[in-house]
């Protein structure tokens, strides 16, 4: 698992991402190259931002007790699997301006390292441990550039 906390494993996740192009076609799934961009920032606003609600009750019982076994976990993701509805995206994106989010975004998960992550509380899970975050955070890059071919 790469550690994105890392200057070394960020800068290699930024590099695959770097290969991709706006004509960069899928080898599996639905979404365009901006679309899966644009789907792997929700994964960044669900930590910085308040633009999506958290789930709540019965909901967030489930997905701390089923779900996060399966995003914090070692073994990939398969392929189309389902997602939750905040992170589907249906709408055309501009690839340059999600490929610059998105970089940005590693790069300030980057520079906040590990430590500021450390039982921080997900916008889904509940309190992650620095490896649990830095699972899911490279294990869904990987998992969408994979998708890709980078």
């Amino acid at each position: 698992m790469t550690n994105i906390f890392s200057p070394e494993g960020a800068q290699t996740m930024i590099n695959r991402i770097e290969q991709l192009t706006p004509e960069s076609k899928p080898l599996w799934g639905k979404m365009s190259v901006g679309q899966m961009l644009a789907h792997l920032c929700v994964m960044y606003e669900t930590v910085y931002t308040d633009k999506y609600p958290k789930p709540k009750g019965f909901l967030k019982w489930i997905m701390k007790t089923f779900i996060k076994k399966t995003v914090v976990g070692d073994a990939p993701y398969k392929r189309n699997i389902k997602t939750a509805p905040h992170f589907l995206i249906t709408s055309p994106r501009d690839f340059d301006r999600e490929k610059t989010r998105l970089i940005d975004y590693i790069r300030q998960t980057q520079e906040l390292g590990g430590t500021h992550f450390d039982g921080k509380e997900s916008h889904s899970f509940g309190p992650l441990t620095q490896m649990e975050w830095n699972t899911m955070f490279s294990k869904h890059l990987d998992h969408h550039l994979r998708q890709f071919g980078v």
